[in-house]
Formats: structure tokens, C-alpha cells, sequence
């Protein structure tokens, strides 16, 4: 790094996303699934919301935890796709230093987030298999909210102290970020201070925070597995293992890209950027995308639930059709 006396130290008042470096020429292209995958997470996680909300049957804990799910889901997506279109469409990538610090720490929130909610549907599920007698009484709806509002203040915990440690950074190379978002360790990087502490703070949050729920949520589906081979009924095993199953696909989903690409960022010079920029737009996207489709088709009474929405609505459909042709 240079002296200090040799630089012009500046408070960044707006960063311009760049998107993609070497990809520019096919961004347009690369849009077009990042846009579909967008809608797909917006009508999805919206329809898994509405369905559970108005349908008092699955106002239980597992389908409220998915409600969490759905709309920590949304937020995360939004927080980063539009801005990501608005660079790949229209070279927009101006952005306030301000704003991209409120990106950054909603997406960072969101991702503590949904971490922490994962384990509370795998804490769920553990309640429910290996102590289904004492279920009713453990998860209570005021219990349910009480851990709610603990996901939401420990991530709020958890995420403030990187705005300030982004805040004290001094830059003097530029305001072009390589990425299609504000993503923490794209804005350390640009800065021409020492960024050991912001490095070690997103390891530590990374070990301490994803790593532990990741190692909770193993430990709980693992006890789950051995109460699942010692029930009595294969149905009942069956029905076990098909509702866990769709929550491992969820955890894997939103595990592994996440981890890969979080330490490759920090610590990975081989892979080019170009593929860790996309890996960082894939994780905030697939997961959403997916979530309300793998639960959607494996959970009986969501999709019980989809029919009957869909019946409604095609059924209003056909009789105002009708009722416009005979007025005709």
C-alpha cells in the first residue's frame, strides 16, 4: 500500500456498480434468467405468503416459519435484483454512498436472517418428530413470535457494527465497484486503509453466526434421522422422511453456495471475479427462487392449498366470461 503522504484520501459520495467486468458485451443477455428468477421468487414466495396467511388451518409453527422464510426470501431478492437489472439493462449504476450502505446491511440481514430461520424450522422439525407429545406445548404461538423477534435483533446486532466499519474506511483509488450490488467485502476492498479487521470480522460472522446455525441444524436433523429409523410405521417414516427431506434441499441450497462463495471471495485468488460476482448473485437469488417451489410441491397441504386457490380463480375467470357473453 502506498504512504499516505502520497495519496488523496476522499469520502466517497456515490459508488458506480460496473456489473460483470468481462462480461460486458453479453450483461443484456445474462439479465434475462437473473429477470426470471426474480419474478419466479416474487410470485412465489407472495403466493406461499398469501395461501398460509388466509388459510387458518396452517396457521401451525411449521407453516408460520415458513411465512418467515418467504418474506426474509423477498426481502433479500428485492434488496438486490432491481439494482441489478437497472446496471445490466441501462448502465445505471450510480448509487449513493448512503444507499449502498442501506443495500449492504439489509442483504446482510437478510442472509443472517434466514440462516437463523432455517434453524427454527430445523428446531421445529426436531420438536415435532422426537417429542411430538410435548409439540403443542413447546411451540406456542407467543413462543413462535418471541424467536421471531430474535432472528430479527440478533442479525440487527450482528450486521450494524459492519456500517461503521465500512463508514471509517478512507479511499483515494476510486468509486467503481466491481460488482452488481453493494456487497461488504467489494467496498472494503476499494479502500487504501488496512481492512484486517473488516476481513476478520466477516470470517468470525461467518464462523460464528452461518457456521454455528449450520452446525445446530445438522446436529438436530441428525437426532431427527434416528428417531425417524426407530418409528414403527413405515407411512410414518415415509412421511417423516419426505417433509425433512425438503428442508435438507432448502439448507444445501442455501448453504453451500453461500460458504463457497463467501471464503473463495476473501481468500480465493485463482477463481476469477467475474465467476465469484456471479456465484454472489446466484445465492441471493436461487434460494428464493426455489424455497416456495420444493415446499410448495413436498408440503400435501400447501399444494392442497395452491389447488384450491387456482380452482377459485379459474372458476371466477369462467363465470364472468360467461356472464360477459350473455350479457353480450
Amino acid at each position: 500500500m502506498m504512504a499516505a503522504d502520497n495519496q488523496t484520501f476522499f469520502a466517497p459520495v456515490t459508488f458506480i456498480l460496473t456489473g460483470i467486468h468481462g462480461t460486458e458485451e453479453s450483461q443484456v443477455w445474462t439479465s434475462i434468467p437473473f429477470c426470471l428468477m426474480y419474478i419466479a421468487a416474487l410470485l412465489g414466495n407472495s403466493l406461499l405468503l398469501f395461501i398460509i396467511l388466509t388459510e387458518r388451518s396452517l396457521h401451525e409453527p411449521m407453516y408460520l416459519f415458513l411465512c418467515m422464510l418467504a418474506m426474509d426470501d423477498l426481502l433479500l431478492s428485492t434488496t438486490t435484483v432491481p439494482m441489478m437489472l437497472a446496471v445490466f439493462w441501462c448502465r445505471a449504476g450510480e448509487i449513493s454512498f448512503v444507499a449502498c450502505l442501506t443495500q449492504m446491511f439489509f442483504i446482510h440481514v437478510s442472509f443472517i436472517s434466514e440462516s437463523a430461520i432455517l434453524l427454527a424450522m430445523a428446531f421445529d422439525r426436531y420438536v415435532a418428530i422426537c417429542n411430538p407429545l410435548r409439540y403443542s406445548t413447546v411451540l406456542t404461538k407467543p413462543v413462535i413470535g418471541k424467536i421471531g423477534l430474535a432472528v430479527v435483533t440478533r442479525s440487527f446486532c450482528l450486521i450494524f457494527p459492519v456500517v461503521f466499519l465500512v463508514k471509517r474506511l478512507k479511499f483515494c483509488r476510486t468509486n467503481l465497484l466491481p460488482h452488481t450490488y453493494c456487497e461488504y467485502m467489494a467496498i472494503s476492498r476499494l479502500a487504501c486503509d488496512h481492512i484486517t479487521v473488516n476481513v476478520w470480522y466477516g470470517v468470525a460472522l461467518a464462523i460464528l453466526a452461518i457456521g454455528l446455525d449450520a452446525a445446530l441444524i445438522a446436529v438436530s436433523y441428525g437426532l431427527i434421522l434416528k428417531a425417524v429409523f426407530q418409528l414403527p410405521s413405515k407411512g410414518a417414516r415415509l412421511k417423516a422422511l419426505n417433509t425433512c427431506g425438503s428442508h435438507v434441499c432448502v439448507m444445501l441450497l442455501f448453504y453451500t453456495p453461500a460458504f463457497f462463495s463467501f471464503f473463495a471471495y476473501r481468500f480465493g485468488q485463482i477463481i476469477p471475479g467475474y465467476i465469484l460476482i456471479l456465484l454472489t448473485n446466484l445465492y441471493v437469488l436461487i434460494p428464493p427462487m426455489l424455497n416456495p417451489i420444493i415446499y410448495g410441491v413436498a408440503t400435501r397441504e400447501i399444494l392442497k392449498q395452491l389447488m384450491r386457490v387456482f380452482y377459485r380463480c379459474c372458476s371466477r375467470t369462467f363465470l364472468m366470461s360467461k356472464a360477459t357473453a350473455l350479457g353480450h
